[in-house]
């Protein structure tokens, strides 16, 4: 039997993996997700090359949407295979727009081998701007393969790679590597050195500091949290971020939305998606305030923001002024879309000044290179990226292939 390996998409751009090992019948692929330009409503978008009369399995490295996004596209009967914490947050996060996946679920555990007919995995979890990011070692066919997911080396996770480094696995025939920030100029400094510039922050804002960030990076809640903490603020988050940092609090020691300086606030269009019973406990406990209570609050807030809560800030009284700071903590580039935009022109008509604090969610290009080098892989496979035809020095042998294209391993 040969093992086939087919890059269904993502050989030549970020985001959308879709990856495919085959073995005498039997099939998994690495990841289902939805392509970053893909309209938001676009449907039909499963790769041209992927077969869907057959079964397979797929396996998620992690929660996010250009790795998980097709699930609903792919047919009903195929199992997926991802961490507890990445099955419960693609849950909650299909949940708020009244969608559910009808696949058959199984969770593994980081370091624990598991077989999937010929073949054998075992995830790794690793560092990525995603709570619970795995990379993925599979051994079939008398091949052995890592699929590096999405990682860096510069979050709060960082050891995790480091550890793998030092003592990689063995014999590695192909590395299905990610490569986002070849030739980038994205920043890739440590969540540390972010949490100093937010207390430098929130030290020199005589008012509020309103601040842009993903729900679903724990590591930057925890990074702002910490700053908080340390210059005395409190930290206003809205109910989905709340929700995701109580459903994580069994996995780490994370902040939970009944710790000390915590608030959430509760908004009219969160509040109409949110389990009842959640947003009911968090009035009962305390911890819950209303949007109209930021406008006039009597103690130092940072507030979680974004368009669509901007818009419930608006109906309800809130106004930025001189005395308040507003930070993006996101890829710059987002700031060019619709909603980027609108959070920008609203602060800037309010007179608050703003800053830029963020570090990338994936390795920079020296980190690639060398971890790429501590694999040693007899051959590098190209992913989720644009400029591996360009940024090629320093890399293993490429295995280089374009979307849709198999690639059969010598018996």
């Amino acid at each position: 039997m040969t093992l086939t390996l087919t890059i269904h998409r993502s050989a030549h751009e970020i985001g959308g993996n879709c990856i495919e090992l085959a073995l005498g019948g039997a099939r998994i692929l690495l990841d289902m997700g939805r392509p970053l330009a893909a309209p938001k409503d676009a449907r039909g978008l499963l790769p041209p090359s992927l077969d869907i009369t057959t079964p397979a399995t797929i396996l998620i490295s992690h929660p996010h949407q250009d790795h998980y996004g097709l699930l609903e596209e792919a047919p009903a009967d195929w199992p997926v295979h991802c961490g507890e914490p990445t099955r419960r947050l693609m849950h909650l996060t299909m949940g708020l727009t009244g969608r559910s996946l009808p696949h058959a679920m199984q969770s593994w555990r980081s370091g624990e081998r598991f077989a999937i007919g010929p073949f054998h995995i075992t995830p790794l979890l690793t560092d990525h701007s995603a709570f619970d990011a795995h990379m993925l070692l599979i051994e079939a066919g008398g091949k052995r393969l890592l699929y590096s997911g999405d990682f860096r080396m510069h979050g709060r996770k960082r050891a995790l790679v480091e550890r793998l480094m030092r003592d990689p696995p063995r014999d590695i025939d192909v590395l299905l590597m990610e490569g986002t920030n070849l030739d980038s100029d994205k920043p890739c400094v440590t969540e540390d050195d972010l949490e100093e510039r937010f207390r430098s922050l929130f030290e020199r804002t005589k008012g509020r500091v309103f601040v842009a960030w993903s729900a679903q990076n724990v590591d930057r809640t925890v990074t702002i949290y910490r700053a908080c903490l340390k210059t005395g603020r409190t930290l206003v988050v809205d109910l989905y971020t709340a929700d995701v940092m109580q459903m994580l609090a069994e996995f780490n020691r994370l902040p939970a939305p009944d710790w000390q300086r915590v608030k959430v606030v509760m908004t009219r269009g969160l509040r109409r998606r949110t389990d009842d019973a959640f947003a009911d406990q968090l009035v009962k406990n305390g911890n819950a305030i209303s949007a109209a209570a930021l406008q006039n609050a009597s103690e130092p807030m940072v507030i979680m923001t974004r368009g669509s809560l901007l818009r419930d800030y608006v109906t309800k009284g809130v106004a930025a002024n001189a005395d308040d700071a507003w930070c993006w903590s996101q890829w710059s580039g987002y700031l060019r879309e619709p909603d980027g935009a609108f959070v920008a022109q609203w602060f800037d008509a309010g007179g608050a000044s703003a800053e830029h604090i963020h570090t990338s969610g994936h390795a920079s290009a020296s980190d690639l290179r060398a971890f790429a080098a501590a694999i040693a892989p007899k051959q590098l496979a190209p992913i989720h990226g644009v400029k591996w035809d360009h940024d090629q020095p320093g890399f293993p042998p490429l295995l280089r292939l374009r979307d849709g294209e198999s690639h059969a391993f010598p018996t």
